[in-house]
């Protein structure tokens, strides 16, 4: 579990690629020493494994279906990536519960400035869409954002400075696609409603709304 909070800008110094799988090596500034075989990191919002790691650079697998449904299969040696270690309970959630487990990809399809942030667009399917709220949340390449406003096959962000000095976003460009994860508890009810809380399909409905107490 993470909170959307980027740690570091690391960067891919290598890309390995098999028959079956990906091996990526990341030199990252954060304590490589205080990590652990088998822990999560997520790279780019890509909860992976510590496979392997040394002095300033770890190693982590990368699945076939991971490289299908996310960006981490164009990424090329020098590529600057989001990086988050896995939240503690003790942590304070600064930004939204997040899993890892990328939902969707989209595209930029307009960056401009706007007072003191940048306003961005994404054009997305009405899956992903559908699963956002305006003012609720989603992580964009792992970095937790606010949803500003969403239509049917788009949604728009505001990043502000810090936040793009901090992670990918600042080299991000129109064309780019990002991984994006929506709200984890959105998704959880979203599907409770559907199914009335029992298995049988409904589709949120006025009537259903009510009968669950949201209205």
């Amino acid at each position: 579990m993470f909170t959307g909070l980027i740690e570091d800008l690391g960067t891919l110094r290598d890309i390995r690629t098999g028959v079956d799988q990906a091996v990526l090596t990341v030199g990252t500034a954060l304590p490589t020493a205080e990590l652990t075989l088998g822990e999560s990191i997520a790279i780019n919002g890509v909860c992976l494994t510590v496979t392997r790691f040394a002095d300033g650079e770890f190693s982590a697998d990368v699945s076939p279906e991971t490289l299908d449904c996310t960006t981490l299969g164009r990424l090329a040696a020098g590529a600057r990536v989001n990086l988050e270690r896995a939240l503690r309970l003790s942590d304070r959630l600064g930004g939204h519960l997040v899993t890892g487990h990328v939902d969707g990809l989209a595209r930029i399809i307009e960056r401009r400035q706007e007072g003191n942030a940048w306003r961005f667009r994404f054009q997305s399917d009405a899956t992903l869409c559908g699963q956002m709220v305006d003012k609720g949340s989603v992580a964009v390449d792992g970095v937790s954002l606010t949803v500003n406003q969403v239509k049917e096959d788009f949604f728009t962000l505001a990043v502000i400075p810090h936040t793009l000095a901090m992670t990918t976003l600042q080299e991000s460009n129109v064309g780019d696609e990002v991984n994006i994860e929506t709200d984890l508890i959105g998704k959880y009810v979203a599907r409770f409603l559907e199914n009335d809380g029992h298995g049988k399909p409904q589709g949120v409905t006025m009537e259903a709304l009510a009968k669950h107490g949201f209205l």
